[in-house]
């Protein structure tokens, strides 16, 4: 009796530049990195967003495959980078979901992309962090939730947002004092 072929999955970088020949392969890309892309936008923007930044994500992707690195196996960073400037035309929307949550008008688990494990404790602590979230500049917010969120490396950040390693690090530190901050009031408030 055969066994069933085994499911070989190809580099990203492959199919993006058989793409190029057969521009259908490209929804290998959707179908494989669609779903946490989603996510990632719905925790930012909020679900009624999530599809049309997705949507935007990979329309720009697709017209843009030919400057993608071959060298590149994975294709998250550029996605991600990508999503980013997409979220980054709809910064006022981030800002307003973060500023209902710490008002009171959207649930937590809308933002962080999951139940709240306990609810009366993470309420003190998460206010303050999101309006933390809201008060950092964009770059630093992109910076810190590609970091924190979907656990890029800060080579991978630095080349989806494409800006030098060293801005990736001194961002990272900035957002993460911030959020320090805002924890530490919660402390001694």
């Amino acid at each position: 009796m055969a066994e069933p072929a085994a499911t070989i999955e190809v580099a990203d970088s492959f199919v993006i530049q058989r793409s190029w020949q057969d521009p259908e392969t490209f929804a290998v890309l959707f179908d494989r990195h669609g779903p946490v892309l989603h996510r990632y936008a719905a925790r930012r923007l909020g679900p009624e967003a999530a599809d049309d930044v997705v949507s935007e994500t990979f329309l720009a992707a697709f017209e843009h495959r030919h400057r993608y690195r071959p060298d590149e196996a994975d294709a998250r960073p550029w996605l991600y980078g990508i999503a980013s400037n997409v979220i980054g035309k709809r910064r006022r929307s981030e800002l307003a979901r973060y500023r209902a949550y710490v008002r009171g008008g959207v649930e937590l688990a809308e933002i962080t992309g999951g139940p709240v494990e306990d609810g009366v404790g993470t309420l003190a602590v998460n206010k303050p962090l999101v309006a933390a979230l809201a008060g950092l500049r964009a770059g630093d917010r992109d910076v810190l939730l590609l970091v924190a969120w979907v656990g890029l490396t800060y080579e991978e950040v630095a080349g989806a947002l494409g800006i030098p390693i060293g801005t990736v690090r001194s961002r990272l530190n900035r957002a993460r004092k911030k959020a320090r901050q805002a924890l530490g009031e919660t402390d001694h408030g």
